[in-house]
């Protein structure tokens, strides 16, 4: 007999509440994280172009992307190397904002699906009779099957978040990436950089 999904969401019982609560946070945080690392949003191409070719005079401070804020702390501040490293390291850390929550989600979902399927187990166990020479099969294949649903949904859940904030870490490394090479381009075109070296 096969199960549909009402099935068994009910058969998780009160787990299926802190699991549903798992994958709506998992999702938010994707959705939100997706949308907050686009490149332009976070290290525009034509300000990464313009720091290559060292090219500051028509450069914009935009307060508005990571870029811009790096920027603009360094033409207001003119700070050292590692003053400038420092905040673009600031802005990195900004970036992994919220992808901790989907590695406790990882960890939590399978951990709940486990503890239903146990209190599952358990209920099942304990409604037999030690009476009764012949146990009801049929009972006991779908309390069985019943109790595994929250391990199920426990996995469907924590799968998927594993993939996201595995696809996320890769972004916001390659997102790093840039940055370093921008604030690296920035110190090199940096005339007080030049009197440092001199």
């Amino acid at each position: 007999m096969e199960l549909t999904l009402s099935e068994v969401l009910e058969a998780a019982g009160i787990f299926s509440y802190p699991l549903l609560a798992c994958s709506v946070l998992a999702l938010a945080v994707f959705i939100e994280r997706f949308i907050a690392l686009f490149c332009r949003k976070i290290f525009p191409n034509s300000l990464l172009e313009s720091l290559i070719v060292g090219d500051l005079s028509n450069l914009e401070a935009k307060p508005n992307t990571a870029g811009g804020r790096i920027l603009k702390f360094f033409l207001e501040n003119t700070p050292d190397k590692d003053g400038l490293k420092a905040f673009a390291r600031l802005e990195v850390s900004k970036l992994e904002r919220g992808v901790f929550l989907l590695d406790i989600v990882v960890a939590v979902a399978p951990l709940l699906g486990l503890l239903g399927t146990v209190t599952g187990l358990v209920s099942v166990f304990s409604g037999f009779d030690a009476n009764e020479p012949f146990a009801d099969t049929a009972h006991f294949g779908k309390g069985i099957s019943l109790a595994l649903s929250t391990t199920i949904i426990g996995l469907s859940i924590a799968i998927p978040a594993l993939i996201a904030g595995t696809w996320l870490d890769r972004r916001v490394d390659v997102l790093a990436a840039r940055i370093d090479a921008g604030v690296e381009r920035l110190l090199e075109s940096s005339p007080a950089q030049e009197n440092q070296e001199v």
